[in-house]
Formats: structure tokens, sequence, C-alpha cells
């Protein structure tokens, strides 16, 4: 590595302040409206299936364009792509606070994730440019701390901004952090450009972003119309065949936005199997105990915010700690062992009751997931051939954070269906009407769902609802136990496969090969 003078350290480390702090509002947006979903809703209604989309929204758009945002990133620029999408996150974020109605507060999401995918797709590319060798791997282990100080202080925060200021406040806040994040990084931040840069895979990223929107319409919309239901039915068979032409497409395209080829490697299919585990043993969790504190359990946003904090703190220290442990150990074994602990964390969330209960159970989950969580990104390129590297950590970036939309979208579905099936099984709810009551309480709104139906008397009739709410949620725990132990098993299976290669911790941007320099 050559010398570099002190003017140009300071301004790659400013570089590297600008895209943290942009990084950590990613989080805080993906979390804050979780928490302060009760007051959104009753601002501006909406029903359960609009109410699923204020987070489906944005994890749907951050997904499905992050590949096409590295992409883009390589072909006109890091710096220009980083840009934009603060701008277009500023943007989004102010206009949520005056969306006249859910439909159009859900495309501003939606717009919000599609411009966190560029910012994060943007800041990464330019951190890989502005550090080399070992200042690379500092610099991508603090982006990824800086997504851990987002989890921990989003909840806190927009649990306080939401009792003081209202909900709204909270969008003042991550754009704050983005405006804040291009003034300290934009003085200094240079462009850059991958030369063989090819022209985009356009009907790829189409596809895969509609195969996505469909399949995630159908499980949202199950509920309501029923699993048979038409709507269901040609939203999930339209996602299907999206997925098969957005394959075909894959397998032809001169540069793929997805490399099917890599799935050939076993620890690289480990490695997607470990990126999925957080969605539905971790990530979910972000979003269904906010709603099921605050709109469940009576608890305030702000006592709520706190109590994440047991959940996601744990990331703030753990990756590190995993860091030093994987100088021991395996990282198959690290993130088995991890995985296994987080199951015995949900496994314990199902008997522990209600309230503050819940805390050590969440403390258990968020330690169990911190140990994977600092290997993932290293463990992304480094199972691999070096030159497949860019594809590989953009793949799995894909993996992860459509994943969670994904995974949201199903836990959702299978709550209210158990929810249901509950009320009409103990409660004597009739059929009828207990798909309705049941998506009313997934979406935290149990006064609404006392109007809907009440034989007795409207308190009697909450401490029902209340105790068929927590009974699916015990079931739905111990259903995400099980995923998560079985995924911990064939994460040790896959990752244990082959050769072991050091984890090198710094990826690279989405879809940039390491061997291409600007």
């Amino acid at each position: 590595m050559h010398k570099t003078s002190l003017p140009s350290r300071l301004s790659a480390w400013r570089v590297l302040a600008g895209v943290c702090l942009a990084s950590a509002a990613m989080p805080m947006t993906f979390t804050g409206p979780a928490i302060a979903l009760r007051d959104i809703a009753q601002s501006l209604g909406g029903s359960p299936v609009a109410l699923a989309w204020v987070t489906n929204g944005f994890m749907l758009g951050f997904g499905s364009f992050l590949m096409l945002a590295g992409a883009l990133a390589d072909r006109h620029g890091r710096r220009r792509v980083f840009a934009l999408g603060i701008a277009g996150f500023v943007l989004a974020s102010l206009a949520l606070m005056g969306a006249p109605g859910l439909f159009v507060f859900n495309l501003l999401r939606a717009a919000q994730g599609v411009a966190s995918a560029a910012v994060f797709a943007g800041g990464a590319a330019a951190l890989a440019q502005a550090f080399e060798g070992p200042s690379r791997l500092r610099a991508f282990s603090l982006l990824g701390t800086s997504f851990g100080v987002g989890l921990t202080l989003g909840p806190v925060a927009a649990g306080w901004l939401t009792a003081v200021l209202g909900w709204r406040a909270i969008f003042v806040l991550v754009a704050a952090c983005a405006a804040m994040a291009w003034m300290v990084a934009a003085p200094v931040l240079r462009e850059s450009r991958d030369p063989k840069a090819t022209r985009l895979d356009g009907p790829g990223a189409i596809t895969f972003t509609l195969a996505l929107a469909l399949f995630t319409f159908g499980l949202l919309k199950a509920p309501e119309s029923g699993w048979g239901g038409l709507s269901t039915i040609a939203a999930l068979f339209g996602a299907a065949l999206l997925l098969a032409c957005f394959v075909r497409i894959e397998r032809h395209a001169e540069r793929p936005m997805l490399d099917l080829s890599l799935f050939r490697y076993p620890r690289f299919v480990g490695v997607q199997l470990l990126a999925a585990a957080p969605a539905y043993g971790y990530v979910v969790l972000l979003v269904l105990l906010p709603v099921r504190f605050v709109g469940i359990e009576g608890v305030s946003t702000a006592q709520a915010g706190l109590w994440m904090v047991a959940l996601s703190a744990p990331l703030l220290l753990l990756p590190t700690a995993a860091a030093l442990l994987a100088r021991r150990f395996s990282a198959a074994s690290l993130c088995g062992a991890g995985l296994l602990l987080s199951a015995a964390g949900l496994a314990w969330l199902s008997v522990a009751g209600t309230g503050q209960a819940a805390l050590g159970p969440m403390l258990v989950i968020g330690v169990g997931m911190g140990l994977p969580w600092g290997l993932m990104d290293g463990l992304a390129v480094s199972v691999v051939p070096k030159e497949r590297a860019g594809m590989a950590t953009g793949i799995f970036s894909t993996t992860r954070v459509a994943g969670e939309g994904l995974a949201l979208a199903i836990v959702a579905a299978a709550l209210s269906a158990l929810v249901a099936n509950q009320l009409v099984q103990r409660s004597a709810v009739p059929a009828e009407v207990a798909a309705a009551v049941a998506q009313r309480l997934v979406a935290g709104d149990l006064s609404g769902a006392v109007q809907l139906w009440h034989p007795i008397s409207p308190a009697a009739m909450a401490s029902v609802y209340q105790t068929a709410y927590q009974s699916a949620f015990a079931t739905l725990a111990r259903v995400l136990a099980s995923v998560t132990a079985a995924t911990a098993v064939m994460v040790f299976a896959f990752l244990g496969r082959g050769s072991t290669q050091a984890v090198d911790p710094a990826p690279q941007s989405p879809g940039r090969d390491p061997h291409h320099t600007a």
C-alpha cells in the first residue's frame, strides 16, 4: 500500500464519517415508523393491508433497487449516485410529513427505499475507492457498526419524538441526518467510475422488481381475500411467472444483474441462507414487537422504544467480538452457534408472557444474531473466487434486504391466520368476522378490532382479543425458533464445506468487480 499524505487520509476519514452518518439513517427510517404505526394510522387512516405497506414499501424499494444502484454507481459515478440518493431521500422524507393519505404515504416510503439503495450502493463504492488495505477493513467495519447504531437509537428516538412532537418529527430527524452526511462528505468526495462497466441489465431489474412487488402484494392481500382469493392467486402466479422470466433473462444477459453460476459454490449458498436468517429470526421482531407493545399491550411509544434497545443494542458490540472470535473458531461454528442462540431466545419469547417479561428473550435473540452479523459481509466475498467478489456482495446484499421485506409479509400473513384461528377456535368469534378482526390486531389496532365485533362489553372483548393475539404470537415465535434452528444447521453444513478462507469484512460495492479501478 502506497503512503498517503495527512490531508488525503483526513479526507478519506471524512468521507467515511459522511457515509456512516447516512447509513445510520437507513435503519432509523425502517424502525421508526414501526414504533409510530398506531399514530400514523390515526392520522392517515387506511386498511390493515395499507398499513403493512408502511414498512414493506420501504423494504421493497430498498431491496429491489440495490443491485441496480450499484451498477449505476459503477457506470455513471459513485459520487453522483450517492448525491442523488441523498437528495431523493431528503425530499421523500420531508414529503412524507405532508402526505394527504396512506396511499401517497406508502408511495413515498417506496421512493425512500429506492433512494436509500442509492445512498448505500454509492456510499459503499466510494469507501472502496477512498481506502486501501487494512484501512479499508476498518472503514467497512465502522460502516457495519453505523447500522447497529441506527438500529439501537432508531426506536428510542422515534418513540420519544412521537410522544413529544408527533410521528412526523421522525422524518425530520432522518432527513437531517442525511443532509448532514452530505455536508460532511461532499467537499472531499471525489468522483469515480468503473471504466469497464457495460450497459445496465434493464430487463433483469424490471422483472426482478415486479416479481418482488407482486409476491409481497399477494402475501399481504391473503389475510383479507383468502389464499384462494382471485387477487391473491393472480398476484402470486404473476410473481412466479416474472421470476421465471428473470432467471431466463439473467442466463442470457451479457453482464447479468444476478450471476446464477455462483450458486454452484456450496459455501456461497450457505452465505445466502445466512443472509436470510436475520430476516425472520430478528428483523421481523423490529416491526412486530413495537406494534404488539404499543397497539395490543397499551405501552407508550417512548417506553416501547426503550424496550427495543434490548433487541438491537447487542449489534453494537457483538460484531466486533465475533471478528475476534473468528481467529480461534471457524465462521461456520460461530454463525451456527449464534443462530441457535437466537432460536433459543425465540423459544423463550414464546413462553415469556407480556410486557417487560419479553426483555430477557429479546436480549438473547439480539446476542445470538450479533455473532453472525459481524461476519456476514466478509463471508459474502470470501466464499467465491476473488474475481467474483463484487457480484457476490451484490447478491448477498439483495438477498438480505429483499429477504427482510418478504419475511415481513410472510410473517404478518402467518400471524393474521394464527390470530383468526384462535378467535374462531377458542373465543367463538364468527369465522366471517375473525379474519377482519385479526387483521386489525396484527396492525396494532385493538380499538378498531373491538369496534368490528363486541357481543359483550368493549373492555371484556378487548381482553379476549389480547389473549387471542398473545397466544397466536407465542405460536409464531415457536415456528420462527424452529426455522432459525434449522437454518443454523444448514448454514453450518454449507459453510463448513470446502476450504476455509480468511474472512475479509470489507465488501465491494454491489455489482463491482474488485479488479476494476476508477
